[in-house]
């Protein structure tokens, strides 16, 4: 599948509140381009069919006002639908109806080319944002980013959850882990709250094995 770990560098990311609401909430936002047209990244992300392959399977009214729900992750609502430029959800987690928005924007860059812009607000709980910081959620969109960039270059995406076991898999979310926390250093987080966030992060998705694990 190519250099996995080094696609963490064609990702730029932010951190930083929003207002949800009435209430300001957590904000990460991740920016990549994608060699394709913008119609294409459009239907890779909105065709339940393709969503699937390189994602998980999803469900629901995939139309304003429907409701969606992804297999073993988000359910909500999807709020604005704006072909092939935006789509805006809320993002779900159990019961909890508060728990955040997921806005995707496309933006075209000749024929061949689509920057993707994918910023999540969400009410985090103080004490998963101290722990974590920005990481536990830019690490999983980063993870979806780059199953799309495969996506989209034509190839079979291939078993993602067995690839998460790998070695490969482990540095890329390492560095996905450090970028996050990079990020969260430069939005203005000191270095002694964005660097125990980052260690907490990567010992959560990325822990280190015991002598003789595969």
């Amino acid at each position: 599948m190519g250099d996995w770990a080094g696609r963490t560098e064609e990702v730029q990311r932010e951190v930083g509140t929003r207002h949800m609401g009435k209430e300001e909430a957590r904000r990460v936002l991740l920016r990549r381009t994608y060699d394709a047209a913008v119609e294409d990244v459009w239907d890779a992300c909105t065709d339940r069919e393709r969503v699937s392959r390189w994602f998980v399977p999803v469900s629901g009214e995939l139309k304003p006002g429907g409701h969606f729900r992804l297999e073993g992750h988000a359910h909500g609502e999807i709020l604005r639908c704006e072909a092939p430029e935006l789509l805006k959800l809320s993002w779900l987690f159990g019961d909890d109806p508060d728990f955040g928005e997921v806005e995707l924007r496309l933006m075209a860059e000749g024929e061949e080319r689509t920057v993707l812009e994918l910023e999540h607000v969400a009410a985090v709980p103080e004490e998963v944002w101290d722990h974590f910081g920005p990481g536990a959620a830019g690490l999983v969109w980063d993870l979806t980013a780059l199953g799309l960039h495969f996506h989209l270059l034509g190839g079979p995406v291939g078993d993602l959850a067995a690839w998460r076991e790998s070695d490969e898999a482990r540095e890329f979310m390492t560095r996905s882990s450090e970028a996050w926390g990079a990020a969260y250093e430069a939005s203005g987080a000191p270095a002694d709250v964005a660097a125990p966030a980052v260690t907490n992060t990567t010992a959560f998705y990325a822990p280190r094995r015991e002598d003789g694990d595969r």
